[in-house]
């Protein structure tokens, strides 16, 4: 083993990028929480006049981000293995398909999947009357376009040049800026450039990360209040937020294959019995045909989500429209982390399995989801039993969602299920994040290697420091719009990495040496369906 591999403890930190990354976050975050309603009112403005202006752009941005993927799937670059040509894959079809579910996803679907469609209802588009059923449905079917194609190719496409720089080329670094090495050439790389690239990944994720922890926490807390007919108390806020704290980064320190795999797979699982679970007691039979005309209506209206821009709205746009473009702007911000754990994942497996799989599967999970939970609220709304649009108006979502399940059978059952799922949603994707971060500024071969534990419990510690720091001092507001903004130099970075990828691979002319035979695709294959 070579002296590089040895580094232990402190001296595993690439200090150069991860102490200029926390100290930038600091430093921003600090001066806006102490003047946080100014800070807000124009942050808030400057993101409205990028809405306003370049909304466009990012409908553009995530169209042709799938299309690029399709495109790399579907042509001779989706043969090429991340490894060796005859590699097995690193984990199975199922645990893989479920890592991904749980990193894309997160606990965010456990919200905007139930109580979404309201905010469209209420203010629909194309003139539709307000609190109508088509309004409704207008409504469900935009939340399940949400967790579709364009978020999920945002999250997945710099991950083929993240997977071919480590599995194929065994570059030691897991880095966006050893991916564009091909682009700016080694003294760039090595340079100030490298580092700046490297610096707004970190920002960018470590910010994330703690306006997560931080904000995250109240899905938890409004159904344990809900639930033990209490109110939400500081007290209960930091003792949801410490048990989280120690859930993910126990689950960091195991690792992959011990931690986030495993709780992966049982969160799906559990997903799945709450599913069932709603369906036998609940209003069953019209969640599904509701579920059935909400797929058909976004089918038949999928180009049309895709490219709205309420261009012709003369008074007030849409809902659709505003909350459109900061979701894509959003995801953006966390594409790198996305597509850097999806990479460190897909040893063994081709470009176009990876891609497809993060499209399909956490699209697949999203749209079941919404169709299930979504359902239950019109259903509540059409038969009078809870005025969800008159709530929607009134409350923060979270705080909807008690009101809601309460109107279950079996109720106490019902939000015990929903707090442990969206708790282990949770945990996997800050679990998930750790890990990466881990593995983004550690000075050790990461091709072959996995960050050490001292790393991985290092940065859980860092994360949650600066959640708790910037929630003390009411820094975190100011810091999600900013994490949003973030995602504009993030999108000139995935175009890059697009590009180096392709470029790396006709240079090494991977996609007729690196591929699988037909005894190679065959064993993977068998493979790829056997539980690891």
């Amino acid at each position: 083993m070579s002296e590089k591999r040895k580094r232990s403890g402190f001296k595993a930190i690439d200090w150069k990028i991860f102490l200029p990354s926390l100290l930038l976050i600091l430093l921003i975050s600090i001066p806006l929480a102490l003047f946080e309603s100014e800070s807000l009112t124009l942050l808030n403005g400057i993101f409205d006049q990028i809405v306003a202006n370049f909304g466009w752009g990012y409908i553009w941005y995530a169209t042709l981000l799938l299309a690029a993927g399709l495109y790399l799937s579907f042509s001779k670059y989706g043969k090429v293995v991340l490894g060796a040509p005859d590699e097995k894959p690193r984990f199975s079809l199922m645990s893989y398909a479920s890592i991904l579910i749980a990193m894309g996803l997160g606990s965010t679907i456990m919200r905007t999947g139930m109580v979404q469609w309201a905010e469209v209802a209420n203010n629909p588009p194309f003139g539709i009357e307000p609190g109508s059923t088509d309004a409704m449905l207008w409504g469900n079917a935009y939340s399940m376009y949400m967790w579709s194609f364009q978020i999920f190719s945002i999250f997945v496409m710099t991950a083929p040049a993240i997977a071919y720089i480590i599995h194929v080329k065994k570059r030691p670094m897991m880095r966006v800026s050893e991916a564009t090495r091909v682009i700016f050439g080694d003294r760039f790389t090595d340079g100030i450039g490298g580092i700046l690239i490297d610096v707004l990944f970190l920002v960018s994720i470590l910010s994330g990360a703690a306006v997560t922890l931080g904000l995250g926490t109240p899905i938890i807390t409004s159904n344990l209040a809900a639930l033990m007919n209490i109110e939400v108390t500081f007290t209960m806020t930091m003792i949801v937020t410490f048990i989280w704290v120690a859930l993910f980064s126990l689950s960091a320190y195991l690792g992959i294959e011990k931690g986030i795999k495993r709780l992966s797979l049982l969160n799906v699982y559990l997903a799945g019995v709450l599913a069932l679970f709603i369906l036998v007691i609940g209003p069953g039979i019209f969640i599904l045909d509701y579920f059935t005309d909400t797929v058909g209506h976004l089918l038949n209206n999928y180009l049309t989500y895709s490219f709205f821009t309420d261009s012709l709205a003369v008074e007030q746009t849409a809902h659709m429209r505003s909350h459109m473009i900061f979701w894509i702007a959003y995801s953006a911000t966390w594409a790198m982390l996305h597509s850097v754990f999806a990479a460190k994942i897909s040893r063994g497996r081709t470009i176009k399995e990876m891609i497809l799989t993060y499209l399909l599967a956490p699209t697949a999970l999203s749209w079941i989801a919404t169709g299930i939970l979504g359902g239950i609220g019109v259903h509540r709304q059409l038969n009078g039993q809870l005025d969800i649009l008159s709530l929607a108006q009134n409350e923060e979502a979270v705080q909807m969602i008690p009101d809601i399940l309460q109107t279950l059978p079996w109720s106490g059952l019902v939000m015990v299920l929903y707090i442990i799922i969206a708790m282990i949603f949770l945990t996997t994707t800050l679990d998930s994040t750790t890990f990466t971060i881990a593995a983004y500024t550690s000075r050790n071969d990461m091709s072959e290697n996995d960050p050490s534990k001292f790393l991985r419990i290092f940065v859980a510690l860092v994360i949650t420091g600066l959640a708790l720091v910037l929630m003390q001092i009411g820094g975190l507001a100011p810091l999600e719009v900013i994490s949003g903004m973030m995602g504009l130099p993030i999108i000139v970075l995935q175009f890059l990495t697009i590009y180096a990828v392709k470029k790396m691979i006709d240079e090494d002319e991977a996609w007729k040496y690196n591929i699988r035979t037909p005894d190679d695709a065959e064993t993977n294959d068998e493979y790829s369906y056997n539980s690891q």
